[in-house]
């Protein structure tokens, strides 16, 4: 298994994971917050048509995750996987933006589902969105965690994303960063700041010291906020974890995302 962010922020995030088993190769992308030929273009940067995608597996119904899932998946005929509150969330997007209705995969949060040979580990976090949930994704050789979009570490958070091979973690904002920041007003905040918004680094680095990292490889650090958080701190919040080789702590960015990871 290998996966590749095609752009990690709040303008916008796509993360690409394959896996191939002998003749096989699935391909499936989490999320999509770009228009169909930004996604389209950073697809095919990554070696990627978007025909071949098997699935796309949403987390929630925010525009930076959302925005382009629905064209994008009508265009190639992609099947989408989301709970069924992100559905009723992005209703209004659908009359608009997704007449094939028969693409919808609908999903209970508390059940695994197979997707094209993987098994899909739906987790549900704490989120401002309607039913958020995050993944590991499972081949059968390697686990992936891609856990963005919360506002903690819950104890269900913690067990989920033990024992994994890579880890794509939320690395949002710097506490100081935001409160000091005079372009925020104080409503956004809290938000950003409150148990139901995002992690920040130190929240991230407590998560990441918690779980079972005894087969973990790869942390890549995402979600980072243009405004509120440099990639030098977030960098140094996860090594202070002490859970993994420094050298193995990478962070994706908005505009490029991170190249190819062999999980």
């Amino acid at each position: 298994m290998r996966f590749a962010s095609l752009g990690s922020g709040s303008e916008g995030n796509a993360l690409l994971v394959e896996s191939v088993d002998g003749a096989c190769t699935t391909r499936v992308l989490i999320d999509c917050g770009f228009g169909l030929r930004d996604v389209e273009r950073r697809l095919r940067a990554a070696g990627c048509e978007p025909a071949v995608l098997d699935a796309i597996l949403v987390t929630h119904e925010h525009a930076d995750h959302i925005g382009g899932v629905f064209r994008l998946a009508r265009a190639h005929r992609i099947p989408v996987h989301l709970t069924h509150g992100t559905l009723r969330a992005a209703g209004a997007l659908l009359p608009e933006r997704f007449e094939a209705l028969d693409l919808l995969r609908l999903f209970d949060v508390h059940d695994p589902f197979d997707c094209a040979g993987l098994r899909i580990e739906p987790v549900a976090v704490p989120h401002d969105a309607r039913e958020p949930v995050q993944y590991v994704i499972d081949d059968g050789r390697r686990r992936l965690g891609v856990l963005t979009d919360l506002g903690q570490g819950t104890p269900h958070v913690v067990q989920a994303f033990s024992r994994l091979d890579a880890l794509v973690l939320e690395c949002n904002h710097d506490a100081q960063m935001l409160a000091d920041n005079p372009r925020y007003p104080a409503m956004l905040k809290q938000r950003i700041a409150g148990p139901w918004g995002h992690l920040d680094n130190l929240e991230a680095a407590r998560i990441l010291a918690a779980i079972d990292a005894s087969r973990l490889r790869s942390v890549v650090a995402a979600h980072l906020s243009r405004h509120n958080n440099r990639p030098e701190l977030a960098r140094q919040a996860l090594v202070s974890a002490d859970r993994v080789d420094p050298a193995l702590i990478r962070v994706a960015d908005q505009d490029r995302g991170i190249d190819w990871i062999a999980v």
